[in-house]
């Protein structure tokens, strides 16, 4: 689902959970902000007034939040912590958070509610294997996605991982763009639109 960026009067109602007609007259009387298609009578409202409209009238705004996927990356080296938020924030269809510590993703995955967590299995406080147990732990989050990322290679590490609750596994150093490609398969998007 890609992250729309001007919606209708009927889409932003459904956002909004209020009538058409509602969403209409705001926009008619100024308060939600907008513009008309040229040369006909259609009304667009891009996604940024929408989302002020939204805080200032105090309606949730998870709705128009859920075009894009939320995405963790724990991960203790700041460097690639750093490249691949790069990668995933280009891409546009993702919200990214960062922890370089499990106690720090712990609070964040319950907080962030991520899709998708991308998890350095040699963290300095706590290892991603106990990491993955607690997310699986938690029933709320059991649609969240893992993939661990290590440099370790003991093929048994690898299936205690998978069984403690990881979708997938990547052998560091590995190709960011891949990384990309297997987090888009896991949540069942469209591969990276960006070539």
């Amino acid at each position: 689902m890609s992250t729309k960026t001007v919606f209708t009067t009927g889409e932003a109602a459904k956002i909004c959970k209020v009538s058409q007609q509602t969403i209409i007259r705001c926009f008619d009387n100024g308060t939600l902000k907008g513009f008309r298609v040229p040369g006909s009578r259609f009304r667009r409202i891009p996604r940024d007034q929408l989302y002020a409209f939204m805080k200032d009238n105090g309606i949730p705004t998870d709705a128009l939040e859920s075009g894009k996927r939320k995405v963790l990356i724990v991960d203790d080296d700041e460097e690639l912590v750093e490249l691949l938020s790069d990668v995933f924030a280009k891409d546009g269809r993702f919200d990214i958070r960062t922890a370089n510590n499990g106690f720090d993703a712990g609070m964040l995955v319950r907080e962030f509610r991520p899709d998708l967590v991308i998890l350095d299995v040699m963290l300095p406080d706590i290892n991603g294997k106990e990491v993955c147990q607690r997310v699986r732990s938690d029933e709320s989050l059991e649609a969240v996605k893992i993939i661990c990322i290590s440099g370790m290679v003991e093929q048994d590490k690898i299936a205690e991982l998978r069984e403690a609750g990881a979708n997938d596994f990547m052998h560091k150093p590995f190709n960011v763009d891949r990384l990309l490609d297997r987090a888009c398969d896991l949540l069942e998007i469209e591969r990276g639109v960006m070539s």
